[in-house]
């Protein structure tokens, strides 16, 4: 039953529409004059005149009735137009908003994921840091155990060397 009552209502608005194009064009003013100008031939044919005015004011007042309504109803379309797109206008600000949100908590996070690149950038320093140190530290371990075995190595044979001149003694 709201379907068709929708339909209907469709129907005389699609109408109304019509109507107030017309009636804001071009042909309608020559029409409409051509009407008036046209509505006083009667008199020259013998109607008189309180009758061609009393008729003519007549249709006049039920016209501009009639186009009130059209306007009302075509006003009332474009209010509701501009009330759609009012709302649609809120959504997109809302949905700006939103999106202004994500963007901020992309930027902190962004901010936070520097500071910690950062830290990490000042752990891998030390850590080569202290890998160097420990490098200098095992070469410094290294020089130290070729000096002992260098001074072992003289020492053996300075052990090898009394050996044999105490069993040469012997």
């Amino acid at each position: 039953m709201n379907r068709l009552r929708r339909k209907s209502l469709d129907k005389i608005e699609k109408v109304a529409i019509r109507a107030t194009r017309f009636i804001g064009s071009t042909e309608s003013l020559l029409l409409h004059t051509v009407l008036f100008v046209g509505s006083f031939v009667f008199y020259f044919f013998g109607a008189p005149l309180e009758e061609v005015l009393l008729v003519l004011t007549t249709i006049v007042s039920l016209e501009a009735i009639y186009l009130s309504i059209f306007i009302q109803m075509t006003v009332n379309r474009q209010a509701r137009k501009l009330h759609a797109v009012a709302r649609d206008v809120e959504e997109i600000q809302e949905d700006v908003e939103d999106i202004q949100k994500d963007v901020e908590e992309i930027q902190e996070d962004v901010e936070e994921i520097e500071k910690d690149v950062d830290e990490i950038q000042e752990d891998v320093e030390e850590i080569q840091e202290e890998d160097e140190e420990e490098e200098k530290e095992d070469k410094k371990d290294e020089e130290i155990l070729s000096r002992i075995e260098d001074t072992m190595g003289k020492l053996i044979e300075e052990v090898i060397e009394l050996r044999k001149q105490q069993e040469n003694k012997k």
